[in-house]
């Protein structure tokens, strides 16, 4: 698990040094244009941006995605995201658990709550480790350390075939899903970290348990790309070029699984940058817009520009909103001014 705990670090520093995007794959916002509205008949001080998800009251649409944690670093990164978080409203997710469910004295690097009492935390853990010994108790375990709300399962089959320690047994890994999903006391939900979620594949999740599906489409970081720098396995460096362009982008996953299960609780994420990109995010049907790697440097870097950066997107959010004429975040879901380009 020494291992492990250096990957964690090592993620980082090619997450901040290295060229880790998709390339030839956008996330699919930008074939989404808003139709401006130059009379909106609202004030642009009392657009509100509360919402729920999963029946509780939040204070904003925006969630920090589940990034990082299991090395001093790592730690330090959660506590600055999670205190961030606290202050501006935002829900927060937290990297693979795994870690410091096998190793004790790396809980303190998931360990947010303590620095967010009042947001919903998402727990996470790699889906595939329930093919590899783990089950629900470990589940629990993850739920407990973060102080969470929820779990969220992750998909990164592409990741791990790269990855030169992946775990590439995922076959029979829906019914073990289920099981999860029935024996947690909180929801579970099932995310991606890249390449994307398409509606057939939400339907089979949701029909097995899950609460809420986080797409993270294409069009963001790479995790093929990410492990090209790691892998000493000269076929998997190359190979790694060909999925560069790999993905379904983040665009079409939100409105395939809004399409497919309308009752589920949805996340969009994969490539966000902006509050425009979290307002079309929104309006196309996600209840929450996740951002990822763009807020890593800045937390990373201080408490100030992590700040600054998500007042911006939140700034940036209500603007869309002022500049559409929906006043709240259901007008947002609801609009008809989110048109695709010709």
């Amino acid at each position: 698990m020494e291992n492990t705990s250096e990957r964690k670090t090592e993620h980082i520093r090619l997450c901040l040094e290295e060229q880790v995007n998709a390339e030839g794959i956008r996330t699919g916002f930008e074939k989404y244009v808003f139709r401006h509205n130059a009379l909106p008949e609202l004030n642009f001080d009392e657009i509100s941006l509360k919402t729920t998800f999963l029946g509780a009251p939040i204070r904003t649409p925006l969630l920090i995605s589940s990034m990082t944690g299991g090395s001093k670093l790592a730690g330090e990164i959660n506590m600055r995201l999670a205190e961030a978080a606290e202050r501006r409203g935002w829900t927060m997710g937290v990297g693979s658990i795994r870690a410091a469910v096998e190793r004790d004295e790396l809980a303190p690097t998931f360990a947010v709550r303590r620095f967010a009492p009042s947001i919903p935390v998402i727990a996470n853990l790699g889906a595939v480790q329930l093919n590899y010994g783990y089950g629900p108790e470990d589940c629990r375990r993850a739920v407990d350390i973060a102080g969470a709300d929820m779990l969220v399962l992750h998909l990164n089959g592409l990741q791990e075939v790269f990855q030169p320690e992946g775990n590439t047994s995922f076959g029979g890994l829906l019914s073990r899903i289920e099981q999860v999903c029935k024996a947690l006391p909180v929801p579970v939900g099932v995310k991606e970290v890249g390449w994307g979620i398409d509606g057939g594949t939400a339907k089979r999740l949701r029909g097995a348990g899950v609460a809420f599906i986080d797409v993270a489409g294409a069009g963001g970081t790479s995790w093929s790309q990410v492990e090209k720098f790691r892998s000493g396995d000269l076929v998997r460096r190359a190979a790694a070029e060909a999925f560069a362009d790999w993905g379904i982008p983040t665009a079409e996953c939100i409105r395939e699984v809004r399409a497919a299960v309308p009752d589920a609780a949805l996340i969009g994420s994969g490539g966000l940058n902006t509050g425009v990109d979290a307002a079309k995010a929104l309006a196309l049907g996600a209840d929450l817009a996740g951002f990822g790697r763009a807020l890593l440097e800045p937390a990373v870097h201080s408490e100030e520009r992590l700040d600054a950066l998500l007042e911006r997107v939140e700034f940036e959010l209500r603007t869309a909103m002022f500049g559409i004429g929906a006043g709240s975040i259901p007008a947002l879901r609801n609009t008809a001014r989110l048109v695709r380009r010709e």
